[in-house]
């Protein structure tokens, strides 16, 4: 990964996770708890592909294993998150930008659903049965709900984060960019009228001198054929 997309990525997973933990796990909802990491997570690898996202998701979902309360596994929401980093970054179109919104939402949406799923499944290999005592299908229609409800507010901008961080590391690579490009093609612009423009001045003023020492050619003829005019009269005056 690049540095930049490091020094975004850990403050925005950071902050997500304290406001988690400290706000949204504490609301005693029903059902799931609002997963802002996965969506900060979501919208991450919708920009910056699926190895980004696999990363990202990875550390991510370990820094919440490590978290207090946590009372899992090591590295199980860091495999879920890995998982779901990766498969959302591989619907990153090759403009790099979604036309619409309903290839995002509809990430958000499968990833609330396999991530809950995945959860569930992980936690039933390593005995952990409380998915089953909650039941399922709450866990998926909550966790839909919570995340469909936050992804609004909270996707789009750390995807236009995502997306800036991405055009300033491409301008600092010396890559054109679209902008980048029409910037630079419009100084050209400036370079080439302001040279038509003195090339024009420089043609008109050759042409100024050409025809001025034209004239001083015609005259200076004019005079030496006066005087042979003269010279010669003036032999047959004699």
């Amino acid at each position: 990964m690049r540095i930049n997309r490091i020094l975004l990525s850990a403050p925005l997973v950071v902050v997500a996770l304290i406001i988690q933990v400290s706000i949204l796990g504490r609301l005693q909802l029903p059902g799931a708890v609002p997963d802002l990491l996965l969506l900060v997570v979501l919208g991450l690898a919708l920009v910056h592909g699926h190895v980004a996202g696999a990363l990202v998701g990875f550390f991510a979902g370990l820094l919440a294993d490590l978290a207090p309360p946590s009372d899992h596994a090591i590295g199980r929401y860091a495999l879920v998150l890995c998982v779901i980093g990766y498969v959302a970054g591989l619907t990153k179109p090759d403009s790099g930008q979604h036309r619409s919104a309903t290839l995002p939402l509809m990430v958000v949406i499968g990833a609330a659903i396999g991530s809950t799923l995945m959860y569930a499944g992980v936690g039933s290999l390593v005995g952990d049965t409380a998915a089953r005592h909650v039941g399922l299908v709450g866990l998926l229609l909550s966790a839909t709900l919570y995340d469909l409800l936050l992804a609004p507010f909270t996707v789009p901008l750390v995807m236009a984060l995502a997306r800036r961080t991405e055009h300033d590391s491409v301008v600092g690579d010396g890559s054109p960019s679209p902008s980048g490009t029409a910037t630079r093609d419009s100084a050209y612009g400036w370079l080439t009228t302001g040279t038509g423009l003195k090339a024009s001045r420089g043609a008109m003023k050759s042409a100024r001198a050409k025809a001025h020492i034209g004239s001083q050619r015609g005259g200076l003829l004019g005079k030496s054929a006066r005087d042979k005019v003269g010279r010669i009269k003036g032999v047959k005056r004699l």
